[in-house]
């Protein structure tokens, strides 16, 4: 999935004020909360990252592209009839008890019957969504500490294109505009004009954002971002680096059109030609034990190398650094998870995510250029900042450099049946208990499910990627051990285990884990209804003894002797049968056919 930018006529109901944004300046150094968010799914998989909203009371969960190229936010309504099918059901307005339909005024585009305010959206591969708009109450999930708020978005009647066809529900609008949640919590003074990106590596997939202010770390490189430039994010980039040489370029190539945007929801980069084709030939010179193959996909001329292996942290010894500097003389390294992704078919082989942008002279920055990096879109500002870092670590990472956790929940009386109770801080979980000792090899789970055990086992894979989905950890970490009937319930045990080639899970994502399920933020679909925690265990990563640490590298030993014994065997065996053969032993009262003698 990829939505490219895509200028629509001005629209009174998301036209940029600048001069607002100056009016909150006397906010920037309140120590107001942030809502920390995951993300979830995967760039290249997927083709986007969306993260959880909850919209209405009571709550209902929508999964949502994070995109700063677009300013609305929007979700299926119960009422459109041209939607696709989704991974969560549409938005019921009737169901909530808070939901009121923005009313037609002089400050919006209205429908036909001048009743209600409309939203239309058109994106660059002619994908279109249109609806009306409302105002609820929407949460941000356990980990924030901002309270829900009352926010407007799109209720959705019609959508085209790939948003007809995506597994995601909708879009969350994170550009500038009236629309936009961001300027909407920023204006009602209950966070700081600033958000925060952090998509997962390759391979690796979710992440994390925050909206509201952080604590940069102190060697975040920062460039300047001009809100009057365009009405996209955008940065002042001067140069590219190859291999610690500049690109034969002139500086106003990467200025033309809208400049350098940067659009996370877009999946990868397209530059101008000329830097285009400079930016491929430099790469290519620095290939020397690569060789080129064509790519996945037939229908595309995508530039694919084999021979560098599977493993994502040695690319660097077979693809050189790029580097990005910017106005100020900071330059931001990219790796080459950055500018590369994983060829389909091919095993080590590896394609240019960096595309040239047809004729358009706007160069645009994907989400493949920022993974594993923090990007801190200080809107207050006017700078963006980029910090290289562990995405799938980032709130270890981020406390360990001094950044502050998030302000506690402010209660609010008006709404407190429908508020989400965060999470505790990764400091704050000390009652659960953490072997400081040990490291933790598997954490299991034993519950209740309020289903009928016949029904449940008919979708025991699905609640374990639902569980996965809720945890943000990937599906092969959740495995079921154990499953019965218990009268009209369901009893469950289940584990999380470390990640791929991992042994062991880290303390701060064991605590979130356990707080999610012990503390009940973990909602699964109606499918299983509602589950009782029993009991949880930690269970330690046990130490392998020398038998299990070589047992593979031992049978594969003696495979290999074996075979070479039975080929030694065989071949001894043949080269005896035909000496056999040449020299046939005759006893010496044989009888022998009678020959003619020779002459001597």
């Amino acid at each position: 999935m990829i939505l490219p930018l895509f200028l629509s006529p001005p629209n009174p109901c998301t036209k940029f004020s600048s001069t607002r944004r100056l009016l909150q300046r006397s906010n920037a150094n309140n120590a107001l909360p942030n809502a920390r968010m995951r993300l979830h799914d995967d760039l290249l998989i997927n083709g986007y990252y969306t993260t959880r909203l909850w919209i209405g009371t009571p709550p209902q969960r929508f999964a949502l592209i994070v995109d700063t190229g677009s300013s609305v936010t929007y979700v299926p309504c119960s009422s459109c009839e041209q939607c696709g099918r989704h991974q969560d059901p549409k938005f019921q307005p009737d169901l909530s008890s808070t939901y009121q339909s923005v009313k037609c005024n002089i400050d919006c585009n209205c429908d036909d019957e001048k009743q209600q305010c409309v939203y239309e959206r058109q994106y660059a591969e002619m994908s279109t969504s249109s609806g009306v708009l409302g105002e609820d109450i929407i949460s941000f999930g356990n980990l924030s500490a901002l309270a829900p708020q009352r926010a407007v978005f799109g209720c959705e009647n019609m959508e085209t294109g790939d948003l007809y066809s995506q597994h995601a529900d909708g879009i969350m609008g994170l550009g500038r505009g009236d629309l936009s949640i961001v300027d909407h919590l920023v204006d009602k003074g209950v966070i700081n004009d600033s958000f925060s990106l952090c998509y997962g590596g390759m391979g690796i997939g979710g992440g994390a954002m925050v909206l509201g202010g952080i604590s940069p770390p102190s060697n975040m490189v920062f460039s300047q971002s001009d809100p009057v430039r365009s009405p996209y994010y955008n940065i002042d980039l001067k140069e590219i680096h190859v291999a610690g040489k500049p690109l034969p370029l002139n500086p106003t190539v990467f200025d033309g059109k809208h400049g350098t945007i940067l659009d996370s929801g877009t999946t990868y980069a397209y530059l101008p030609e000329a830097a285009f084709v400079s930016f491929k030939d430099a790469i290519m010179k620095e290939l020397h034990s690569l060789k080129p193959i064509r790519g996945p996909d037939p229908n595309y001329n995508d530039i694919c190398f084999s021979g560098a292996g599977s493993d994502i942290s040695q690319l660097s010894s077979s693809f050189p650094a790029v580097e990005m500097v910017f106005g100020n003389g900071q330059k931001l390294l990219l790796s080459p998870e950055n500018y590369l992704f994983r060829h389909s078919k091919v095993h080590g082989a590896y394609c240019l995510g960096i595309f040239q942008n047809g004729k358009d002279p706007t160069t645009l920055l994907g989400g493949i250029v920022v993974r594993n990096t923090l990007v801190l879109y200080d809107r207050e500002n006017s700078k963006i900042g980029f910090w290289k870092t562990n995405c799938s670590e980032l709130w270890e990472r981020l406390h360990v450099d001094g950044a502050p956790p998030p302000a506690p929940s402010s209660s609010n009386g008006n709404n407190s049946n429908t508020e989400m109770p965060p999470s505790m801080a990764p400091g704050d979980q000390k009652h659960y208990g953490l072997p400081d000792e040990k490291k933790i090899g598997k954490i299991t789970f034993e519950m209740m499910l309020n289903v009928n055990y016949s029904d449940l086992k008919l979708h025991i894979s699905e609640l374990a990627e639902s569980i996965a989905q809720e945890l943000g950890i990937n599906i092969s970490q959740v495995y079921i051990l154990n499953s019965m009937e218990k009268g009209n319930a369901s009893y469950i045990e289940w584990a999380v285990v470390p990640s791929g080639s991992a042994d062991c899970i880290s303390n701060v994502t064991a605590l979130s884990i356990i707080a999610r399920v012990a503390e009940y933020h973990m909602h699964l679909p109606d499918t299983f209804g509602s589950y009782h925690l029993i009991n949880w265990e930690i269970k330690a990563s046990a130490k392998r003894t020398w038998w299990q640490q070589h047992f593979l590298l031992v049978v594969l030993a003696s495979a290999v002797t074996f075979i070479f014994g039975l080929l030694a065997f065989g071949i001894w065996f043949i080269w005896r049968h035909r000496q056999r053969a040449l020299n046939p032993y005759k006893p010496v009262d044989a009888v022998v056919t009678e020959q003619e003698l020779q002459p001597l």
